[in-house]
């Protein structure tokens, strides 16, 4: 079995991508690259204070955001959740993948069920991340990466969970939107244990992440 060399990084508590790099080449040019991608619910362009807040105070951010590129014209597939983290995890629109509103809500003739009697239905959606899609944590995979799982998923219920899309290891993924038991421990979540009552779980998931990038980190690894 070959074995995998690398890392790839994804929280979704927010979303973060990271991918450190285990090989020691003495060729810049053949090492693969270490990833981090950031996301998070509901944050707008220019919360961060290297776009201009006022309020919010994002030192790390804009830290990376100095170092290294900015890119100005993105655009989310979606306006809610799930459909953008979909299309996020295998690069089609929503319409293509076919998760086209956050998973939980009514649609359908359901729609009725919430006392709803507009004349038109929300349209039927997929409950699901389809199997058949390849995902990002599949593609690099293949590529010799270790994939690692924080956070926010609720791209479906168990059968669906990160472990079944690519990712080797899974911290908190499950099919729920939000934090059942809140954001302090002891929480609700069949993939992250409770170690100590008032826990942060954004704490939580900070220190998983730290620490799945301590083991795999050459100079961490040696």
């Amino acid at each position: 079995m070959k074995q995998r060399s690398h890392l790839w990084l994804l929280v979704f508590a927010g979303l973060v991508l990271v991918a450190c790099n285990q090989e020691n080449s003495t060729n810049a040019s053949e090492t693969p690259p270490n990833i981090v991608f950031i996301l998070a619910d509901d944050f707008g362009w220019k919360d961060a204070s290297y776009n201009g807040s006022e309020y919010y105070e994002t030192p790390n951010i804009d830290r990376i955001a100095k170092k290294g590129f900015k890119f100005t014209n993105g655009y989310a597939t979606c306006q809610v959740c799930s459909p953008s983290r979909a299309s996020i995890m295998t690069g089609k629109f929503p319409a293509r993948h076919g998760i086209t509103d956050y998973i939980g809500a009514w649609s359908d003739t359901i729609w009725r069920g919430a006392g709803r009697f507009t004349a038109l239905l929300p349209a039927k959606y997929d409950q699901a991340l389809n199997s058949a899609d390849t995902t990002l944590a599949e593609v690099l995979q293949t590529a010799g990466y270790r994939t690692f799982f924080a956070g926010k998923w609720h791209l479906g219920s168990k059968g669906s969970w990160p472990e079944d899309h690519g990712f080797d290891i899974n911290k908190g993924g499950w099919e729920k939107g939000s934090p059942i038991g809140g954001y302090f421990s002891p929480w609700t979540n069949p993939n992250l244990d409770n170690q100590k009552d008032g826990e942060n779980l954004s704490i939580r998931l900070a220190d998983e992440t730290v620490a799945f990038m301590s083991s795999h980190h050459p100079d961490t690894t040696g």
